[in-house]
């Protein structure tokens, strides 16, 4: 545990990520960081006996071990809620690392978490072309709506915001994802009307993907365990495949590769 440890200066302010941030309009953040990496005064952990096999049983689907830190890291987030020291200790053991080498992976990518997550995580797309499109006013909405800063969770423990960086669907701008499932094209009533249908136990479904579960049974399935879902709805929509539709109607296709002439052949036939 010597490994882990960090200063602890005394911060103050409202947190449940690693960042702390007040409420604010259109996009505008101050964030501090002052608060400790990870959660050092928890003691209890949720890590058996069971959850190490199947630790082991993902760094088995790999040549080298050590490739299966990422996926283990969200089992643990699956089981204990966020990523704890306990959980870094199990994983460094079980690859033969050093609980600093895990540590810092585990600091370093943002859908790992260092503090509890609610059962629902809602990330909003801040990045610029989302932002152009209504991004921003989405997260602005949704902070009133909810009453919590970025990377804060509502009292009731349902819904945690976060407002992301790219999401890799700028054809669907502005985007909002709900634990990594796409809400495309999204406006403020609608994702406000998508939160208050979470805190109240309703069914939602993705517009593209499946219905949403809870945070730790979709990093569950980021562990590598399918829970069945994945044909549940589409996984790409027309703006994504408008470029493939002209294609069809202009009768284009993909050379052949054995047509396709390198540049040292083009080279000697001048010669």
């Amino acid at each position: 545990m010597a490994e882990l440890m960090e200063p602890r200066p005394g911060a103050t302010g409202r947190h449940v990520g690693g960042n702390t941030e007040e409420p604010v309009g259109h996009g505008e953040m101050k964030s501090y960081f002052d608060e400790p990496s990870l959660d050092y005064e928890v003691t209890e952990t949720l890590i058996d006996d069971g959850v190490r096999e199947e630790l082991a049983s993902i760094a088995a689907r790999y040549p080298q071990p050590r490739s299966a830190l990422l996926p283990m890291l969200h089992l643990v987030q699956s089981v204990e809620g966020r990523v704890t020291p306990a959980g870094i200790e199990a994983c460094a053991d079980l690859l033969g690392l050093s609980t600093a080498d895990v540590s810092g992976v585990a600091t370093f990518y943002t859908m790992y978490k260092r503090r509890p997550v609610g059962k629902y995580h809602v990330g909003v797309c801040t990045t610029s072309l989302c932002a152009v499109m209504g991004g921003d006013e989405v997260y602005s909405r949704l902070q009133e709506h909810l009453g919590i800063g970025n990377d804060e969770t509502t009292e009731d423990g349902a819904i945690t915001l976060e407002h992301l960086e790219c999401n890799a669907a700028c054809d669907m701008a502005p985007v909002m994802m709900v634990n990594w499932e796409f809400f495309d094209q999204t406006t403020p009533r609608r994702a406000c009307e998508v939160v208050d249908a979470l805190r109240t136990g309703e069914e939602v479904r993705a517009t593209r993907g499946a219905r949403v579960v809870t945070w730790q049974q979709a990093e569950r399935v980021l562990a590598g365990f399918p829970d069945g879902r994945a044909d549940e709805g589409p996984t790409s929509g027309p703006t994504s495949q408008l470029g493939l539709r002209i294609a069809g109607e202009r009768g284009w296709s993909a050379p052949d590769p054995a047509d396709v002439r390198t540049t040292d052949d083009s080279s000697e036939e001048t010669k």
